[in-house]
């Protein structure tokens, strides 16, 4: 059966943004919200809530979990390798590549010292994250090909270059237990850049 080509289906939409450019913007979502609140190693993450797929999310053994499921750290790899899968395989129907064999592996550092508040020279967060993508194009295909897939694979992956240029990142905590303008709401701001900033509404 043949694939459906991403070019074809992309016309009509380059178009719209062309014409429209606020079409273009578009919000992504998730949701995590555990069966016990009070449970300190478990959770579920719904990505795209309401479509039906939740994700049970776990701590890491490195600071006390139990590490039955997948960590947010996990989770993190996940959608850059899921992101960059996508990136090759949508770049490759583009060139007319025919791909055989399709692997992405991502695997991250992390120093647990700094999310345990043990040492405040040691940042939180991962200090590098690896990419590997590994494939296997149909015999004959051209090298220049697939450099340019590589290099537009790489391009458009939003979740890579969201890691390499990140936003700023904006986070908000209701203290009530719901609503978004109760008394008790406190904004904390970061990111490259970014002041952390405290509000409560009044």
């Amino acid at each position: 059966m043949s694939q459906p080509r991403v070019f074809e289906i992309q016309i009509p939409l380059r178009q719209e943004y062309k014409a429209e450019p606020k079409a273009a913007l578009v919000i992504d979502r998730a949701l995590a919200l555990g069966n016990d609140p009070d449970d300190p190693f478990h959770s579920i993450v719904m990505p795209m809530p309401q479509c039906g797929v939740a994700v049970p999310v776990g701590v890491h053994r490195a600071v006390g979990g139990l590490h039955d499921a997948p960590t947010p750290g996990d989770i993190l790899c996940a959608a850059l390798a899921a992101c960059q899968d996508s990136s090759v395989r949508m770049v490759a129907n583009i060139l007319g590549i025919t791909l055989e064999f399709l692997e992405v592996e991502v695997t991250g550092d992390v120093d647990v010292r700094g999310t345990l508040a043990m040492n405040a020279e040691v940042p939180v967060g991962f200090r590098a994250i690896r990419c590997a993508v590994r494939l296997k194009a149909r015999e004959g295909t051209d090298p220049r090909l697939l450099e340019k897939l590589r290099i537009a694979s790489e391009r458009s992956c939003v979740v890579q270059q969201t890691l390499l240029h990140p936003p700023r990142v904006e986070t908000t905590f209701d203290m009530t237990g719901g609503g978004i303008d109760a008394a008790g709401c406190l904004q904390v701001a970061s990111g490259r850049n970014a002041e952390a900033s405290v509000a409560r509404s009044r």
